[in-house]
């Protein structure tokens, strides 16, 4: 196709050309151009420049996101008014300097001689369109007289009409080769080609961002920003006073961190608003000195027209013509790009304002929470140095070892139950909140851990007024031991031989304190300060011995057998009488009963002993009855004869 209209084009044109020339025609040069090169940018660094305003545009949606105050709202306001203005600028810049772009490719089309021949296929065109709308016209009225005319003359009439319709359809074929080789022509035109696919950017860029009306003003705001909305919920504050007066330690260090990022955010827009601005102020050097030129041109032409002629003055009348245009254009690149750098400058001032607001807060912030934190280190202050003085009075007063035990686990248990409610009171946000959380935890921990709270809570019955202590010798069912560890939630025992000599067996035996609240098994201990017991064991007697003489004797013996700790079990008898308030303690001394059974008479021995002597008191005993038994029985033999 290109290989088919480089062989045409110059013939056709040359065929015009001629029959223009030589129809008295002479075509008139070109006026002269006052810069060859108009633009102020090129088509890439328009849309650079482009890209980098909207790109700073849409930090609007960052700053809603940072607006948690009602200022911060009212500065929000005012900075999407100015952003709103700065890019419809940007985009009124960027169509201004499209239009140069698209002026410089004309002339530099005239300039290239290719201009002559686009011309001459415009003016081609309009010839031929002119002249089939002529043909059209003459047609039309062929036809009404076609239909008028009598049978005689509608021969010629048909034949004319046939001869325009081929006049027609030759006209026709021109000019779609004339269109054919127009859109060539252009297409072939770097330079115009590229002002119109930088108009076409410029718009598909404007219909990316609702703002940017190039006509001058501003779109509604909130159109582009509103997308972005926050998320986040703003930090609500109290009617009667701030933020920093109701909140706890976490959401204050939250606060404070929020607004240090909020100060950084703001600085960071600050550099890119401080950026555009640079860049938009760089721009402006080129339209001033091109006004510059543009205003000494015209003061040269003026001074050519003063001793111009005819011919002359209508090139002169031309070229100002082109200096106007020229200087519109570039004034409404100039104007947009000095309101821009007071629009920015303003947007910095809010920006500034804004960020300053944001440091006070910040400071605020940091000066509330460091004030929590040291009413909070002093009241745990406070706390420590009242348990530390609970443990020395404790240490100086209380002498006996299970008491001073009992008074430090109350005050270790306290102080760390203290230490839990102030903190956690410290850290909360609301009161409320706080007794619904730590209920539900409650309840939680009460059914998973039933156990381990009743053991503790059995624990506190362990160690009560009659309760058990390390170094006791207890029984649990059919165990008997000494306590070696007592626990909040169980305790050790050493297992004890109660079969023989009462000595450890090698093995340590674990209760959960829980026991206490068992029905089956019990607990047995010593009363605190008692350690005897009584023991029992039944002798028969022979067959018609004097039973009250018998009975006298083994009392005797028992008597004489305890008579060793007599004193010492006294004692501690009166101490049971003395802990338990009863008078049903009785007497240390040992009993003797007789019992009638169908084998004959038996005498029930009962004597107090010593627990760490249990086993020899058992043993002396046993031995006293059995002598005393032995005699009676020898005299009852005597006295009845040999059994036969």
């Amino acid at each position: 196709m290109r290989i088919y209209l480089r062989l045409v084009l110059p013939v056709v044109l040359g065929s015009y050309l001629g029959s223009v020339q030589s129809a008295g025609e002479t075509p008139q040069p070109a006026p002269p151009v006052a810069d060859s090169r108009v633009a102020v940018l090129t088509a890439d660094q328009v849309v650079q420049i482009l890209d980098q305003t909207v790109d700073w545009y849409r930090t609007l949606g960052t700053q809603q996101q940072s607006a948690s105050e009602p200022s911060d709202l009212l500065i929000l306001y005012a900075n999407r008014q100015t952003a709103d203005k700065v890019v419809a600028l940007a985009f009124e810049i960027a169509t201004a300097n499209a239009e140069l772009l698209s002026s410089e490719a004309g002339a530099a089309q005239t300039a290239g001689g290719v201009a002559s021949s686009a011309q001459a296929l415009t003016d081609q065109q309009k010839k031929l369109d002119a002249q089939r709308q002529a043909l059209q016209a003459e047609m039309s009225s062929t036809k009404a007289g076609l239909a008028a005319a009598a049978k005689g003359g509608k021969a010629d009439l048909a034949a004319k009409l046939s001869e325009l319709q081929g006049e027609l359809d030759m006209a026709n074929a021109r000019k779609n080769l004339l269109d054919t080789m127009g859109q060539f022509v252009n297409e072939s035109d770097a330079k115009r080609a590229s002002a119109s696919a930088l108009k076409a950017h410029i718009d598909a860029i404007a219909a990316s961002v609702p703002a940017a009306n190039v006509g001058g003003t501003a779109a509604p705001s909130g159109g582009a920003a509103a997308p972005a909305a926050s998320s986040a919920a703003p930090v609500p504050v109290s009617a009667g006073g701030t933020v920093s007066d109701r909140l706890g330690i976490w959401d204050l260090a939250a606060n404070a961190l929020r607004l240090s990022r909020k100060v950084s955010t703001l600085e960071a827009i600050d550099r890119r608003t401080a950026a555009l601005e640079a860049t938009f102020l760089q721009i402006r050097t080129r339209p001033l000195e091109q006004l510059k030129a543009l205003s000494a041109r015209s003061d040269a032409l003026e001074a050519q027209a003063d001793s111009a002629n005819g011919p002359t003055l209508k090139v002169v009348r031309d070229e100002f013509d082109t200096l106007a245009w020229l200087f519109k254009q570039t004034s409404a690149i100039l104007i947009p790009l000095s309101k821009e750098g007071v629009l920015l400058e303003q947007y910095r001032h809010n920006l500034s304002s804004w960020r300053d607001a944001s440091k006070r807060q910040y400071h605020d912030a940091l000066r509330a929470l460091a004030v929590r934190l040291g009413t909070l280190a002093a009241l745990l202050a406070i706390l420590f140095a009242g348990a530390e003085v609970w443990r020395r009075v404790v240490l100086r007063f209380a002498h006996e070892p299970r008491r001073r035990y009992q008074l430090l686990l109350l005050r270790k248990i306290t102080l760390w139950t203290l230490v839990v409610v102030i903190v956690g009171l410290t850290f909360v946000t609301e009161l409320s909140s706080f007794a619904t959380f730590a209920g539900l935890i409650t309840a939680g921990v009460a059914v998973a851990m039933q156990s381990v709270l009743v053991s503790i809570v059995g624990y506190f019955f362990l160690i009560g007024k009659y309760g058990i202590r390390v170094g006791d010798q207890v029984q649990i069912g059919t165990v008997t031991g000494e306590v070696i560890d007592l626990g909040l939630v169980r305790m050790h025992l050493m297992e004890l031989n109660s079969q023989g000599p009462l000595g450890p067996t090698g093995r340590v035996v674990a209760f959960a304190n829980s026991i206490v609240f068992q029905a089956s098994g019990g607990l047995f201990k010593q009363i605190p300060g008692v350690n005897f017991a009584w023991h029992e064991t039944t002798v028969s007697l022979p067959a018609g011995c004097d039973y009250a003489a018998v009975k006298d004797k083994l009392l005797a013996a028992v008597s004489h057998v305890i008579k060793d700790y007599h004193e010492e079990i006294v004692r501690q008898t009166r101490e049971i009488a003395r802990t338990t308030a009863s008078s049903s303690a009785g007497s240390a001394l040992p009993q003797v009963q007789l019992h009638f059974s169908p084998g004959g008479v038996e005498a029930l021995v009962r004597y107090p002993v010593q627990l760490q002597h249990a086993a020899e008191i058992d043993e002396r005993v046993s031995r006293e009855l059995l002598n005393v038994t032995a005699n009676f029985t020898a005299d009852a033999t005597r006295k009845l004869g040999p059994i036969a």
